[in-house]
């Protein structure tokens, strides 16, 4: 378990120091979106890799592989839609994360049962 928590570090650091991609030119024209598009241009500079332009999206960038996917708390993590999906969940390696399409009687239900196997919510409903 030792390796996995120093790769989680490792992954949060990586993920600070990562530069936030934006599509080229969406500073300054309305309609061009931030959604990430590789420059193609003959003479762009992003793609040309120049100083002062941003960084273009890369490999190395990406975390490591053991612990791609994970919850920061190193646990993995699971749609829930329904008590039986809950009945599936193995507490020691799995967190859980209620379907956003789930009703509140249901809901409740679920967190019910949770609490009785020792699973835990990522998304528990706060009671009034």
């Amino acid at each position: 378990m030792g390796e996995e928590q120093r790769l989680l570090r490792v992954r949060s650091t990586q993920k600070h120091k990562k530069p936030s991609f934006s599509r080229y030119g969406s500073k300054y024209k309305k309609r061009v979106k931030e959604a990430w598009r590789r420059p193609r241009g003959r003479q762009n500079k992003q793609r040309r890799r120049k100083v002062s332009k941003p960084a273009v999206v890369k490999v190395g960038y990406g975390s490591p592989a053991l612990v791609k996917g994970l919850h920061p708390s190193g646990l993995e993590d699971t749609l829930v839609r329904n008590i039986k999906e809950l009945k599936k969940v193995d507490p020691e390696k799995q967190l859980v994360r209620i379907a956003r399409t789930v009703g509140r009687k249901k809901r409740l239900e679920i967190e019910e049962r949770a609490e009785e196997i020792g699973i835990k919510i990522i998304n528990m409903v706060k009671e009034l």
